[in-house]
């Protein structure tokens, strides 16, 4: 995936973090400490939002928000 465009739920949460600069903020408010893990290298935001049962969309949509 390309990490031009906007930040969906497939997007690598390595590719969120680069495109978006509070991306590691948002993800700890929202109980993922994904920056610091090794999946995040690998790991959509779906599958780490899954992981810690948290709502991935609201996840995105912050995200998205942020990086206007």
């Amino acid at each position: 995936m390309s990490i031009d465009g906007p930040i969906t739920i497939e997007t690598r949460i390595s590719d969120a973090i680069k495109i978006c600069p509070e991306a590691p903020e948002i993800f700890r408010e929202m109980g993922m400490g994904c920056c610091a893990c090794m999946a995040a290298s690998a790991e959509t935001i779906g599958e780490g939002a899954e992981m810690h049962e948290v709502d991935a969309q609201t996840i995105v949509d912050r995200l998205n928000e942020a990086c206007k």
